[in-house]
């Protein structure tokens, strides 16, 4: 039989001192437990404990941890952009287009672990005061594989970073070399410039100097609009070619008083030579009429058209030199200088005819008062060249021996032409001049083989 309830005692029955003295106490009192509430405000959680706290706790961690896992990643993307960027702005290599690719693809996967983590952190408020356990907990395994999926693909990324190395240092080599190349062709065209305003001071003309100059001006505009719009290696490409260009241009004009100086000299010197070989050229036909008088035909033959063509060459040259004058009062610096070396070539060949005329008659009295000279002189040669086949063998080789055997009967046939009543000395010294030939060809070939054993 279920307990009766003591019935409540009442402390007063109807107004009087004591009901309104208790009254008094207990307002205050209420007043005072509402209180906290009043001033704490709606946003206070309320206190669990247990395991419901823990598992909260281990959230807000996961949450943490995942939070510093994505700003880790989004700063190294950043970072790669950067390096991405740079190599793209020198390099249009096929490995560099390949990077680019690769960066694309890694990007999709970073934006698909951003999503699953954004997407975690958005399914689940931690703050909310009646956060389940179980809630908590899903929170927590879902934060952690979002995080665990951005620390993989940040290594994935921290790999790709480390394979661009050697693309990232050549790009970042070229772009250090940007700013000074830009700056050197500046300076370059500068000086070019000052150079030929120097010159042109001192009253010679440099029209082709400056035209060439000239030319460079659009190359210096596009150097000013930058790599940005012209690309990087062809910035620096064009730099570099400034820089030749526009330092040949000084070289050259820092020179001109100097070459007008030497195409000076070399007019006067020129001319000098022009009227020497005049007068040799006259002295070509009396060496002729000895060589006829005292030789047979083929001894002096090819040398009979030299006292006309040694006129004409004068002649040209003479015309050649009034050019180069007029081509020097004009200042046509190239065109003086290339007819300067027309006519000094011209009298190179006269030199050379009138002096062989000489050198002939010369040669031909030689021999023929003592032919004995020139066959000595060849024999030893050939003896020479058969000791060095022998040296160290007791037979010399076929390839040395054969060669050197046909000289000594070429020499033979040589000074059997001497025998007959007007010999052709001419022939006899051609002759021994292409069996010395010979010989020396054989004594090169021992040396280089024998010189090629020892090594």
């Amino acid at each position: 039989m279920p307990r009766a309830r003591r019935p409540r005692r009442r402390l007063t029955r109807g107004p009087g001192p004591l009901r309104d003295t208790l009254t008094l106490v207990t307002l205050p009192l209420l007043a005072a437990l509402a209180l906290p509430a009043a001033f704490a405000g709606g946003g206070t959680r309320r206190w669990f404990g247990g395991r419901a706290d823990n598992q909260r706790a281990e959230a807000q961690a996961a949450k943490d941890a995942a939070a510093a896992a994505f700003y880790e990643l989004d700063t190294a993307q950043r970072d790669l952009r950067i390096s991405i960027e740079t190599i793209t702005a020198v390099d249009d290599s096929p490995a560099a287009r390949r990077a680019v690719g690769d960066f694309d693809a890694l990007g999709r996967r970073i934006d698909e672990a951003s999503h699953r983590y954004i997407d975690a952190v958005d399914a689940h408020d931690l703050d909310r005061d009646d956060l389940e356990a179980s809630a908590a907990s899903r929170a927590r395994s879902e934060l952690t594989a979002a995080k665990e999926e951005l620390g993989r693909v940040k290594q994935e990324l921290d790999r790709f970073a480390d394979g661009l190395g050697p693309l990232l240092g050549k790009a970042e080599t070229q772009l250090a070399r940007l700013a000074p190349a830009v700056e050197r062709a500046r300076q370059a065209l500068l000086a070019a410039s000052n150079a030929l305003d120097s010159v042109r001071a001192t009253g010679l003309k440099a029209d082709d100097l400056a035209a060439r100059l000239a030319a460079l001006s659009p190359e210096l505009t596009k150097l000013n609009q930058g790599a940005g719009q012209h690309g990087v290696p062809q910035t620096l490409e064009r730099a570099e070619r400034v820089t030749r260009e526009a330092e040949a241009v000084r070289v050259e004009a820092e020179r001109l008083p100097e070459r007008a100086a030497e195409i000076d000299h070399r007019l006067v010197s020129l001319r000098t030579r022009a009227q020497a070989l005049t007068t040799r050229s006259e002295q070509v036909d009396p060496i002729l009429s000895e060589l006829r008088r005292r030789f047979t035909a083929a001894c002096w033959q090819d040398l009979q058209s030299v006292p006309d063509t040694a006129a004409e060459n004068v002649r040209r040259a003479e015309t050649k030199l009034a050019e180069a004058r007029t081509a020097r009062d004009e200042q046509r610096w190239a065109d003086a200088t290339a007819l300067l070396s027309t006519v000094r070539a011209l009298l190179n060949t006269t030199d050379e005819a009138v002096s062989a005329a000489g050198d002939r008659l010369h040669r031909l009295n030689a021999v023929q008062k003592d032919p004995q000279q020139e066959i000595e002189r060849t024999r030893f040669a050939i003896r020479d060249a058969q000791r060095l086949a022998m040296a160290g063998r007791n037979t010399p080789e076929p390839r040395h021996a054969r060669p050197l055997d046909d000289a000594v009967a070429r020499l033979e046939r040589a000074v059997a032409t001497l025998e007959g009543r007007h010999p052709d000395y001419w022939h006899f010294l051609m002759e021994t001049e292409a069996v010395r030939r010979s010989v020396a060809h054989v004594v090169a070939l021992i040396r280089e083989e024998r010189g090629a054993a020892a090594h």
